[in-house]
């Protein structure tokens, strides 16, 4: 088996004058949850619909699963398991019915169907309520029954964009122990498109952090986390000054300073400090209501990252 699930070398995609995707170079262990993260129009879905060989690169190459995207997509999508922003479900058909179909397509045999569906739902938690028609179900538990789906052919990789979206806290939450543990059981690379950080600390072994189509850096969240940032102040309040603002970023340990709603956000480099700062906004007459001390993590990453490229 290829070490790699995914390798791309100055991967580029242009419409015209937008340059959508800009000579990515990326590599996918086999068997890992890889984050791939960014904004609404980084860049993301374009990069999965090369990699799927649905649409063609402008410049570069990729292989995925060990196929080449520009003469493979076929042998890639046998390969694959996909989740795009649709989830592909018949509403008006059973969740039986749509594995059924589903199965079919992908030329299981009767006696693998049958094994596969049952293991995929029972594994889920869906079992008891095969024969309920989809529309009846929860979006929860819509999306469960669309992993089902991705995963009925023991696919080698799993494509999901944004899989939690739209999710109540609970449902997502049991999204994702059940990507996990299927990940962990099938041992299938997992493809994680999205745009929520906290999930993806969670959940990912590697990430990638993508910004108008640019790959800004790729490894794993902690190091992230340890490497780029340091200990976090946060101050909720009222009346901060503004001048206030400027004096604490002039500050020796201050690494950056924001002001998000009532919220004073401080990264430092060393978290010695922070009593002499919380002192400098006490004396600056703002009205402090609670004072947080913790690490940083990755949203404090991200944000570094993408305002480095912005200015």
């Amino acid at each position: 088996m290829n070490d790699y699930s995914i390798i791309t070398e100055n991967l580029t995609c242009s419409f015209g004058d937008l340059l959508a995707v800009d000579h990515i170079n990326l590599q996918v262990p086999a068997g890992i949850v890889f984050g791939f993260l960014g904004q609404n129009g980084a860049g993301k879905t374009t990069t999965i619909r090369m990699l799927l060989g649905l649409l063609e690169q402008s410049e570069g190459e990729a292989r995925v699963l060990g196929f080449d995207i520009r003469n493979q997509g076929q042998e890639i999508r046998e390969n694959t398991g996909a989740l795009m922003e649709h989830n592909g479900l018949y509403e008006r058909m059973t969740a039986l019915e749509n594995l059924e179909y589903f199965a079919r397509i992908y030329r299981l045999s009767q006696v693998e169907r049958k094994k596969r569906i049952e293991e995929l739902l029972t594994h889920l938690s869906l079992w008891d309520r095969r024969n309920d028609f989809v529309s009846t179900w929860s979006k929860g538990m819509r999306q469960k029954l669309a992993v089902a789906r991705s995963m009925l052919h023991h696919p080698r990789l799993v494509i999901l964009d944004e899989p939690t979206s739209g999710l109540d806290p609970l449902a997502a939450i049991e999204l994702r122990e059940d990507l996990l543990s299927l990940k962990e059981k099938e041992g299938t690379t997992i493809f994680l498109n999205t745009h929520n950080l906290p999930e993806a600390e969670k959940l990912c072994n590697l990430v990638g952090i993508i910004h108008h189509g640019r790959l800004l850096t790729v490894a794993p969240p902690r190091e992230l986390v340890m490497k780029d940032t340091g200990p976090v102040l946060q101050i909720v309040g009222n009346s901060f000054p503004h001048e206030l603002l400027n004096q604490i970023e002039q500050h020796p340990a201050v690494l950056s300073v924001e002001l998000v709603e009532n919220v004073l956000h401080i990264r430092l480099k060393d978290k010695k400090a922070a009593n002499e700062l919380i002192a400098l906004v006490a004396q600056s007459g703002a009205e402090i209501e609670t004072i947080n001390h913790g690490a940083a993590d990755l949203e404090d990453v991200f944000v570094k990252l993408v305002q480095g490229e912005e200015q």
